[in-house]
């Protein structure tokens, strides 16, 4: 039968319909807007993430005094600024250049790392108390930190030190882990605050605190430069064994420990292999903070409730989620940990402890109690009383063109406090507290 055209057109319509959405589907309302719902997670994060907004101030200010943009020092984001040194520099070259030559090209590599660098981070840095295959190379600490949490998952209790690196407690936001913030405290639910302040020399009480399933830890500690002696990590096992709790240490700063009581890992404590996971990098080590270079040591006896290994799951996200840290950095890996690599790190690191030292020793003579810059690159400032740390972060900038970091980007603990950075030219240091002696007597 011969169909009008009229009944053509409203078959079409009929076939069109069919698959249009039903009228309570969600669909976009603008041709700018997608039909995806937000993660709820990211909606609860406060803010921006702390050193964007330290860039954007700085912006800000030089927008309003452009006359000033050459006086400006930066104390404020731990990035190294002295060059690779020589040694190094030739791993990373001599690393390039093989990929120009048909034998020594190479693709793909292994996602946990080339086994000899595995072996000499093994063997150099932790003296053989781990093995190899423990060792999970990668793109750097922070990037690690994240890919703990995916394998921990939404449905764990994260303690974190209170001030602490804004990562730790940002991650467990974007995991689902947290409830909302609270107004009032500027803390999360469902997270553990271990508060870190002067009066408990910036150690946590952990065993009187509530349990948490993850108990983030760092030493020697960004901001607060204090690192943990033996007798306090060897409490903080032990009191993570007899709670269940797994630790994540974070170790990025372990160069700068000179105190001989002041283990430069986790795994120096008896019973950690156990209970513990280490983050480290060679950002710190050897000026990698755009090279990127770090791994996680997830020792083969730490165990979940269910007597799974850790170790398997967090092989499963690398595995998954990363291709391997480039060849040509791990060849640079690998010239760090030669004994020339060693001593030209031991040199960085004496040069940045020297800046520290400059930096405490004028924000003493101001007057102002401090911490850190013994063990550690960062100088934690404590204010006079009722000072907030955003308000001195403005009046440093304005009077002295010098950039600081707030405390309170650390965390709530941190208010009150300013933390000054040692990644900075000694000329630039010296400048710098020159200025501070000036504006803030």
């Amino acid at each position: 039968m011969k169909l009008s055209t009229a009944s053509v057109f409203l078959c079409m319509a009929s076939a069109v319909n069919a698959f249009a959405p039903a009228s309570n589907a969600r669909v976009s309302t603008s041709l700018n807007m997608s039909g995806v719902e937000r993660n709820p997670n990211f909606a609860k994060l406060a803010g921006g993430y702390l050193f964007p907004e330290i860039a954007r101030r700085r912006n800000a200010y030089l927008a309003e005094n452009p006359d000033m943009a050459d006086r400006i020092i930066s104390l404020g984001i731990g990035d190294t600024t002295k060059p690779i040194p020589e040694h190094i520099l030739s791993g990373l070259v001599n690393g390039a250049s093989k990929l120009g030559t048909q034998e020594g090209y190479s693709g793909y590599g292994a996602e946990q790392g080339m086994g000899d660098l595995r072996q000499k981070i093994a063997t150099v840095l932790y003296d053989d108390l781990i093995s190899a295959d423990e060792v999970f190379v990668s793109d750097g600490a922070k990037c690690d930190i994240m890919r703990v949490q995916q394998m921990f998952g939404p449905g764990v209790i994260s303690a974190v030190q209170d001030p602490s690196y804004p990562v730790y407690v940002d991650t467990s936001v974007m995991m689902g882990q947290t409830g909302e913030i609270n107004t009032e405290t500027s803390q999360y639910d469902n997270i553990v605050y271990m508060p870190c302040t002067a009066e408990n020399n910036f150690f946590p009480d952990y065993a009187s605190l509530p349990r948490a399933d993850v108990v983030y830890f760092c030493s020697p500690n960004n901001p607060t430069g204090a690192a943990a002696t033996r007798d306090q990590l060897t409490e903080l096992v032990k009191t993570c064994k007899e709670r269940g709790s797994i630790l994540v240490f974070d170790a990025a700063y372990a160069p700068f420990i000179r105190d001989p009581d002041v283990p430069k890992s986790i795994f120096e404590i008896e019973g950690a292999k156990e209970v513990a996971i280490e983050c480290n990098s060679f950002s710190k080590y050897a000026g990698f903070t755009g090279v990127r270079l770090g791994w996680t040591v997830v020792p083969d006896g730490l165990t979940f409730a269910d007597g799974t290994p850790v170790r398997n799951d967090f092989n499963r996200v690398m595995t998954t989620a990363f291709n391997g840290a480039s060849n040509i950095v791990q060849a640079g890996g690998l010239a760090c940990l030669d004994p020339e690599g060693q001593a030209e790190i031991n040199a960085l690191i004496d040069y940045y402890l020297g800046n520290a030292k400059m930096l405490k020793d004028a924000m003493e003579e101001i007057g102002f109690n401090v911490f850190g810059g013994d063990n550690a690159p960062y100088v934690f400032v404590q204010l006079p009383e009722g000072k907030k740390s955003w308000d001195m972060f403005s009046e440093i900038l304005e009077k002295a063109q010098v950039v600081t970091i707030p405390g309170a980007g650390f965390g709530p603990g941190g208010e009150g406090y300013l933390r000054l950075s040692a990644f900075a030219p000694r000329d630039s240091v010296i400048e710098a507290c020159d200025r501070l002696k000036k504006a803030m007597v």
